[in-house]
């Protein structure tokens, strides 16, 4: 692992990795916890402005340029700024179905193929995990602390 090609980025792309990897671990909290209390309220809230400045953020990285400095890439910015809207609005009209699967459908296409889209040879991600150091411990960090959050969601869900 090597912080260098990040440190070296222009700074959009520092804020937007400083706003989607707590997005990362907070909405991986926050799906993997009860849903409706307070503290999931609030955790929701940080996780729809972490997300907001992610996508916009976005659209000042311009390392793949295929149209006018724009990307196919960059469409999914736009649903999730969509998807940040609907999320609010289904959870104010109490449709918890359609406020799930939004918020799911967030997590997985904004942080989840994004990020795996991240580590293709050639972009600063990529080299940030993969150069300067043993990457292993950053997958066995990985493989641990999904190990350990399936483990809490078992335990959990065996108690009720």
């Amino acid at each position: 692992m090597n912080l260098q090609p990040l440190l070296d980025a222009p700074i959009a792309v520092q804020i937007h990795v400083a706003a989607v990897l707590p997005a990362a671990v907070l909405g991986a909290f926050i799906l993997l916890n009860r849903k409706g209390t307070p503290l999931h309220r609030a955790l929701g809230k940080v996780w729809m402005v972490l997300m907001a400045v992610t996508s916009l953020s976005s659209f000042f990285i311009h390392q793949i340029n295929l149209f006018h400095g724009f990307s196919p890439i960059h469409l999914l910015s736009i649903f999730t700024l969509a998807g940040i809207w609907r999320a609010i609005a289904t959870a104010r009209a109490r449709n918890i179905r359609a406020h799930k699967a939004t918020v799911v459908g967030m997590y997985l296409g904004g942080i989840g193929a994004a990020g795996l889209f991240t580590l293709i040879p050639g972009r600063i991600m990529h080299a940030v995990v993969f150069t300067g150091g043993p990457s292993w411990i950053l997958l066995a960090t990985v493989i641990v602390i999904a190990t350990l959050l399936f483990l809490q969601r078992r335990l959990a869900s065996q108690a009720a």
